[in-house]
């Protein structure tokens, strides 16, 4: 009910107090959970989603949806912030937090219902996650960071159900040799993996330079297309003559001075590359402009050069071939120069980019992802990123956990377990939150076509019977060993998916006041009857 302003509040504002903030908060929540539900596990469903522009994005990632959807409702913004944190601490398993977020609102929605007073709720939901991470550690497997086998199988997890699918085992090897050359110390820096995407090819030719692959072409036709055992030097410096810093003016009335001056600055253009040479570069990449004077110059001594290449670019270039980037050419020399087996420009799809590959022990590589639409290499773009992160967790944490359902049964049997032994209505709570665990195998099942309490019974006496890895092969739609079929996760996909959830549903339940300002110019308000026409629902997209 929107209660009297009795002159405190502005006239635009509304506010919605006790259950009915509560109902308004938890609705919204559902209803983005079960937008993305459909999408979760290998037989999930896509969304195709279009914005105000036309811009058409088809994909089954968790994250992707929710950050492309317009959505108005605070409390489902907050749960898409669940979405967007699991995918920056992990990569992988936004969907899973989701859903499972919108499990909990709706399962404390029957405890408030009873008259279990929120807090009570909060209380519970606190005790069954900490109770969850204790037995997440505990269940958790130990892997190597150097076991190429587990981390392929971690990596063809995340792909499988995704657009990328059909190449899986291709992706999953190179994702792990990517993951594996840019680990140090058991500490993976992903942004040392370039992804670049080119449409007008199929998948499979996917592949993966061991060094970096640059988005543009030689300065000059002239300069050599293809160097081999090349000597790599990187300028964060223009090859140009400066202008001076102050106003200045030059008045010359001889013709012959007019001439000197043009000399002289050729000379210092020659005198540049002739700095180059001298150091042993034979391929150059510069970060702001070359001279066209300068590239003739270049050219006539067989050096191929790239100019205005990005920033980014020219630190994964110095991780790759071990050069350092020099801002005064004068200080260069052959101890700042990297090495490459071959810097070679090649034309992909039309476009012509400088590939510097062959690194002897690269720490930066690239992905070049082929795909026929450039929608296609979109979803497949994403389902390379989730899995990267996936990997990069595993080789970090060296521990994993079975998928296909199998986790989340196991930890609502034990916390049904827990709950026998605590007093009082928290009890309540924590079998609320054992059973709202339990949508993951359950929508599992029903997005592969089959019957959901029929296969949670089954999974359910696999794990009576201390068979922690029971879970669902939707392929066959068996209940079979999840370790045994190489369906695992890394532990921080779990840990993270339900601590993130827990927290968000905690701070949502503890609202028992909202007080809103009415949008302006017609937009639609927040009123329980009808709002933003979507019959009853919160206002969202």
């Amino acid at each position: 009910m929107a209660s009297p302003n009795q002159g405190v509040l502005p006239e635009n504002m509304k506010r919605y107090m006790g259950r009915d903030a509560q109902r308004m908060n938890i609705l919204a929540g559902r209803i983005i959970a079960e937008t993305v539900r459909s999408t979760l596990g290998p037989k999930g469903m896509d969304k195709m989603l279009v914005d105000d522009m036309g811009d058409v994005v088809v994909t089954n990632d968790g994250v992707t949806i929710l950050r492309e959807m317009s959505v108005e409702h605070p409390a489902a913004k907050m749960l898409i912030e669940v979405a967007k944190t699991q995918e920056k601490e992990v990569g992988d398993g936004t969907t899973t937090a989701v859903v499972t977020a919108g499990e909990l609102l709706r399962k404390a929605e029957e405890l408030l219902d009873q008259n279990v007073h929120p807090t009570i709720v909060v209380k519970g939901y606190q005790m069954a996650a900490q109770k969850c991470q204790e037995v997440l550690k505990e269940i958790a497997c130990e892997v190597s960071s150097e076991d190429k086998e587990i981390l392929t199988k971690i990596a063809m997890t995340s792909i499988t159900g995704k657009g990328a699918e059909k190449a899986k085992a291709k992706l999953a090897d190179i994702i792990v040799d990517a993951v594996s050359a840019v680990s140090e110390n058991g500490e993976v820096e992903k942004d040392l993996i370039k992804i670049e995407k080119k449409a007008g090819a199929s998948i499979d030719e996917t592949e993966l330079v061991k060094g970096v692959l640059i988005d543009k072409e030689r300065v000059s036709a002239q300069m050599p297309k293809k160097v081999e055992g090349a000597k790599i030097a990187l300028l964060n410096c223009a090859i140009e003559v400066k202008e001076t810093e102050t106003d200045a003016e030059i008045r010359i009335t001889d013709p012959a001075k007019l001439m000197e001056f043009i000399e002289q600055e050729e000379k210092m253009l020659k005198d540049m590359v002739l700095e180059i040479k001298n150091a042993g570069a034979t391929v150059l990449f510069c970060q702001k402009g070359i001279d066209d004077l300068a590239q003739h110059y270049l050219a006539k001594e067989g050096i191929m050069a790239a100019r205005r290449v990005k920033k980014s670019d020219m630190e994964k270039l110095a991780k790759a071939t071990g050069a350092n980037i020099i801002t005064n050419i004068k200080d260069l020399s052959a101890e700042d120069l990297g090495d490459a087996g071959i810097v070679e420009e090649e034309a992909i799809s039309g476009d012509k980019m400088i590939f510097v590959k062959e690194c002897k022990l690269p720490k930066a590589v690239t992905m070049l992802i082929r795909g026929t639409t450039d929608h296609v290499i979109e979803e497949v773009a994403r389902a390379v990123d989730d899995a990267i992160g996936v990997v990069a967790c595993t080789i970090e944490d060296g521990k994993i956990v079975s998928g296909g359902g199998s986790t989340e049964v196991e930890l609502s049997m034990r916390l049904r377990e827990f709950a026998e032994g605590i007093d009082g209505r928290e009890q309540l709570a924590v079998r609320a939150f054992a059973d709202a665990l339990e949508v993951i195998p359950r929508t599992l099942a029903e997005n592969a076509g089959l019957d959901a309490i029929e296969i949670l019974v089954r999974v359910r006496a696999a794990h009576a019977g201390n068979n922690k890895c029971a879970g669902l092969n939707v392929f066959t739609g068996e209940v079979e060993d999840m370790c045994a079929n190489g369906v695992v996760e890394p532990l921080r996909v779990k840990t993270q998916a339900i601590q993130s959830a827990a927290e968000s549903t905690e701070m949502l339940l503890r609202i028992d006041d909202v007080i809103a300002a009415e949008k302006l110019r017609g937009a639609p308000d927040m009123d329980m009857g009808g709002m933003g026409g979507m019959g009853g629902m919160p206002p969202m997209m």
